[in-house]
């Protein structure tokens, strides 16, 4: 019991100095592939905390699983500061989606902070669509729902809930959700004119859209993306509180000190702030959250689950 008290005041002191004083650097899992917006998020603020003078941060892609192997990892972990994970909207999902999981999303984990959000778009191909707007794509759906299909990046995913959302918000609940390993063959099946539609991170879509292989019917979100300016909200196109957001966190094991868990998302929030850090998120199509504590990220998450908890009931969402 001494040694934790002394562990828990040196991580309180110095954040995570738990694996430098035993001469390695804090791990940081990450449960998706390199290259994606997960991986790239996490690995930019890693480098930004080990240059504020911190330990060292080391990045582990532990991918699969709809992100909850590397999130198993975590919740095995002790809450010495030595180990964090790095996750997205989908790690709330897991057990709703998964069979036989060995964790609690919620209750497992010590919520630090929100790194950064971003925006989803509504897109189609350009032809198999069969609207130039989202008005007309709604009346076309709920004429003919079985004529359409929507891919998704997993189940699961915000993409997932946001285009079950869709469909029963435009009253075509027999439309067709399919889910994919990761965005890229997802969207690249719309491209092809496999599938009709998708509810797409706007990072991923701008470039095809831009290029005139898909069309952007609206963003999921109340206001306009400074990204894709020219492409409405759904609330201009005429379907008001559809909104879902991606977003991108930090969490610790249960039981990590709450006082080094406010201190880290301080640490967070500044990174946050940087200019350098806030233009690297805007290429990516995202934008820095910089406004959060453990008790409003707890909050939020509680928020969350509900809202998702609807979605998964009336979508028939169960582990498969």
């Amino acid at each position: 019991m001494k040694r934790r008290n002394l562990l828990a005041a040196a991580v309180t002191a110095g954040i995570v100095p738990v694996a430098r004083a035993q001469g390695r650097p804090v791990r940081l899992v990450v449960p998706a592939p390199p290259g994606g917006a997960i991986d790239l998020i996490g690995r930019l603020y890693a480098q930004r905390l080990a240059a504020r003078g911190g330990p060292g941060w080391l990045v582990e892609n532990r991918a699969g699983g709809n992100n909850t192997i590397g999130a198993a990892e975590v919740a095995r972990s002790a809450p010495d500061g030595a180990t964090f994970l790095v996750n997205a909207d989908i790690h709330l999902m897991g057990r709703r989606v998964v069979p036989g999981l060995t964790y609690d999303p919620i209750a497992d984990f010590t919520p630090i902070a929100r790194l950064a959000t971003a925006p989803l778009v509504i897109v189609g191909h350009p032809e198999a669509s069969r609207a130039a707007t989202l008005a007309e794509l709604a009346e076309r759906m709920k004429a003919e729902p079985r004529r359409y299909t929507l891919s998704t990046s997993g189940a699961g995913s915000m993409a997932h809930l946001a285009a079950e959302g869709l469909k029963r918000r435009i009253g075509a609940a027999e439309a067709e959700v399919v889910h994919y390993r990761g965005t890229a063959p997802a969207i690249n099946d719309v491209v092809a004119g496999n599938v009709a539609l998708m509810v797409a991170p706007l990072l991923s879509a701008q470039p095809l859209i831009q290029a005139g292989r898909l069309r952007a019917f609206a963003v999921v979100s109340p206001t306009r993306s400074s990204a894709m300016p020219d492409v409405p909200s759904v609330e201009e196109a005429g379907l008001s509180g559809l909104h879902f957001l991606l977003w991108y966190a930090v969490w610790a094991p249960r039981g990590f000190s709450p006082d080094a868990a406010a201190t880290l998302a301080q640490q967070l929030n500044a990174i946050g702030r940087e200019a350098e850090i806030a233009q690297r998120l805007a290429a990516m199509g995202a934008e820095a959250f910089t406004g959060d504590t453990p008790q409003s990220f707890a909050a939020f998450i509680a928020e969350e689950d509900a809202k998702n908890a609807r979605i998964a009931e009336a979508a028939g969402i169960k582990p498969e």
